[in-house]
């Protein structure tokens, strides 16, 4: 690294707190599916942001629609109407179905949000007990950061020594239809679940297994929270994940991809019934539905569906697990995935993911490394099969070279 690198780096380091481990690049430029460094390198973005930049770095559309609303009006707060708003709603709800929508900013506040609504549905609509509202989750998931969501998560890096947390979360096994079945009681109001575990690994559930899961929250009068934030926009393959197994959800987190990397924008997308509750007072956000937000949300969703990202990360993603499925290398125990959303699990004996991504640097590919053993692959979505190609060719080196 050149001492400028290094001293970026080392200012990071001085000044920040030390909840991140970032891979040793410093990045200064990015378009489409690549990312320059301030040395002037190239690499293929694999990670997206966590799949943020679904729509591809600096997208000129949105950028031509952020720059646009940024003259006009940037901040209305909640207290007055602004002329995007209104439009964002009719658009998102047009384009996942959705009956009602609350806008917020960050995934981990969809979320929060989320878990409001579906308790205060419960102690009015279904007649829980005041206070006694019960929420499933799934083991090793990750729904955000916030004191709220880390209670409820199995990761002791993410909840250690930031208790006591508060109550009210029953935790079962991901993937498994019988455990939620066992799990509800009459004081349950929502089963949290993410489509595919994306910071666990990128775990896959059982075919049928949202199926199950929809017939058991209907059955007894408990929503379905999915949490698309990352695999929601056309991430899988299909512009929610939940249409692989033809299910709909009563609320649904959307989230990353939603501003294509701009700014941060989330919503919470509902039937009537839930967020139906609110009342003026009872819930709120002063960025939260913003016209800079929703004018940028409207373009990173319209550039989605009109260049066919959707479509082209079905096809992309299975072009992508097919060739990884090809390497032969001793290093992998598992690969797996479901449109661009892809994993590589390698066996222990293998050594830790990080240093395979930090191989992959050296070759013009930035990925990142999750739960030790796992290197995550999210592409932006509009990624050709030339670059899947490109890509396959430096993971299968890397994959099989010897770091003895």
């Amino acid at each position: 690294m050149s001492s400028s690198v290094i001293d970026f780096i080392a200012t990071e380091a001085r000044f920040g707190a030390q909840n991140y481990a970032p891979i040793g690049v410093v990045l200064s430029r990015g378009e489409g599916v690549w990312v320059w460094d301030t040395e002037g390198n190239r690499y293929l973005d694999c990670l997206s942001a966590y799949s943020a930049v679904s729509q591809g770095h600096c997208h000129p559309k949105i950028l031509a629609a952020m720059v646009e609303q940024a003259h006009r009006l940037t901040l209305t707060s909640r207290a007055f109407h602004n002329d995007q708003l209104a439009l964002f709603y009719e658009e998102i709800a047009a384009l996942t179905g959705s009956h009602k929508v609350l806008p917020m900013n960050s995934g981990a506040e969809a979320v929060e949000s989320a878990i409001k609504s579906v308790r205060k549905w419960g102690y009015e609509v279904k007649g829980v007990p005041d206070g006694q509202a019960e929420i499933i989750v799934c083991a090793n998931n990750f729904h955000g950061r916030t004191l709220g969501i880390v209670g409820f998560s199995t990761d002791p890096e993410t909840h250690g020594h930031f208790g006591p947390f508060a109550p009210g979360f029953r935790i079962i096994p991901f993937g498994d239809a019988a455990a939620l079945e066992q799990a509800i009681t009459p004081n349950t109001v929502a089963f949290l679940v993410e489509p595919i575990q994306g910071e666990a690994g990128v775990v896959i559930p059982p075919a049928g297994y949202f199926t199950k899961v929809r017939e058991l929250c209907t059955a007894n009068n408990v929503m379905l929270v999915l949490d698309e934030i990352q695999t929601g926009l056309g991430r899988t393959g299909k512009l929610l994940a939940e249409q692989h197994e033809g299910i709909e959800a009563d609320v649904t987190l959307l989230g990353k991809a939603l501003s294509g990397g701009f700014y941060p924008v989330s919503a919470v997308l509902s039937n009537n019934d839930v967020l139906g509750t609110l009342r003026p007072g009872q819930h709120g956000s002063t960025f939260g539905g913003n016209p800079l937000a929703c004018a940028v949300a409207r373009a990173a969703m319209r550039v989605l569906v009109e260049e066919g990202m959707i479509e082209n990360a079905a096809r992309q993603g299975a072009r992508f697990l097919d060739g990884l499925k090809d390497i032969r290398a001793n290093t992998i125990r598992e690969v797996r995935g479901r449109g661009l959303m892809l994993a590589v699990e390698l066996h222990p004996e293998a050594g830790r993911a990080r240093r395979y991504c930090e191989a992959l640097q050296g070759k013009g590919i930035l990925a990142k490394d999750t739960h030790e053993q796992t290197i995550r692959i999210a592409p932006p979505l509009v990624i050709s099969s030339d670059q899947v190609d490109w890509a396959l060719e430096r993971l299968a080196t890397t994959l099989t070279q010897d770091f003895s």
